[in-house]
């Protein structure tokens, strides 16, 4: 999602070891292949697409070469992709008020989230509850995303709370030491917060607002490959069907490939998984034809204005190249 919305595996595993920095395709890539640089955040939703493709050996079936490179948000990822120095990368959903207005294009999306939360303390069972407390909350994220949807639900404004600006961590702690009364947070931190804090309530969780409001992740291209290099996105896309439909047949699978790509226990990443619905590519192209996927992105763009972010996005059309991921 945006600046802090995942990489905190960390966190949630402790005593592991960080994904490296820099990883490439294993085995000797064949001598056609075309170099691309590609970015991935190291949790389930950001990587498992880019571990499967390379425990499947999908780049060099496709005519790919990457060079992988770690990030922990999609924000860096989108400022690589227009220094020049990352051709794809791939962004949450609070992230993508960055293609919406014209910084990137949507290749393919990736899945819909289900594992945001508003969390709040033992004693506190409903949003109404959550009048005049303070709410710990990662800005622009779609934990900030949740919570202004459930505040609205509730007959609320942001400003009937005390919201707290923080980042996911901090979240964490602060609501483990009480130092907030509730949180607008996502799986699998809320897991961990629960190790500590076993009798939180969770009083709205994204699942409530679906399919009206969704939260997608996807992959990005930088403006220029896209435009001028059609070829390659497309052959980017090749392998991402391809390892989005292994992931989607078997997901506990993937979670093992991806488990073993990071470097990292898998039960973090098993409970990630479990908070989010993973569509086949069949089912991709026919949401994008039908205009689910637009739908999706424009309410996404509704609420970056809600809130600031974005005073006159782009049309979805403009920046998710629909076309060339369904086939025309």
């Amino acid at each position: 999602m945006n600046v802090t919305r995942r990489g905190f595996l960390a966190l949630s595993a402790a005593g592991t070891v960080a994904a490296p920095a820099l990883l490439s395709v294993s085995g000797r890539a064949l001598a056609q292949s075309k170099p691309i640089r590609v970015g991935y955040i190291a949790d389930y939703f950001g990587t498992s697409l880019t571990a499967i493709a390379d425990d499947q050996g999908l780049w060099a079936k496709h005519g790919l070469e990457p060079e992988l490179k770690v990030f922990t948000n999609g924000p860096i990822q989108v400022q690589a992709l227009g220094a020049g120095s990352l051709d794809f990368g791939y962004v949450g959903p609070g992230a993508l008020w960055l293609p919406a207005s014209g910084k990137a294009k949507i290749v393919a999306m990736n899945a819909l989230g289900l594992s945001d939360r508003v969390i709040a303390q033992a004693g506190i069972a409903t949003m109404a509850d959550l009048k005049g407390k303070k709410i710990g909350v990662p800005e622009g994220t779609s934990g900030d995303m949740l919570l202004r949807l459930a505040l609205a639900k509730a007959g609320m404004q942001l400003s009937d709370v005390e919201v707290v600006k923080m980042d996911p961590s901090t979240v964490v702690s602060a609501f483990a030491s009480r130092q907030v009364d509730g949180a607008g947070i996502w799986y699998p931190l809320v897991g961990v917060i629960k190790k500590t804090v076993p009798d939180l309530v969770e009083v709205a969780k994204s699942a409530d607002f679906y399919p009206a409001n969704s939260f997608p992740s996807a992959f990005v291209a930088r403006n220029e490959v896209a435009e001028q290099d059609r070829e390659t996105v497309m052959k980017y896309v090749a392998v991402l069907k391809e390892a989005n439909d292994y992931r989607a047949a078997d997901v506990p699978r993937s979670v093992e490939i991806t488990a073993k790509f990071l470097g990292v226990p898998a039960d973090p990443l098993i409970t990630e998984s479990q908070n989010g619905k993973f569509l086949t590519s069949a089912e991709f192209v026919a949401a994008t034809r039908d205009g689910s996927v637009a739908s999706w992105l424009k309410g996404l763009n509704d609420q970056f204005v809600s809130f600031g972010k974005l005073q006159n996005p782009l049309d979805p059309k403009d920046y998710y190249l629909g076309d060339l991921y369904s086939g025309g």
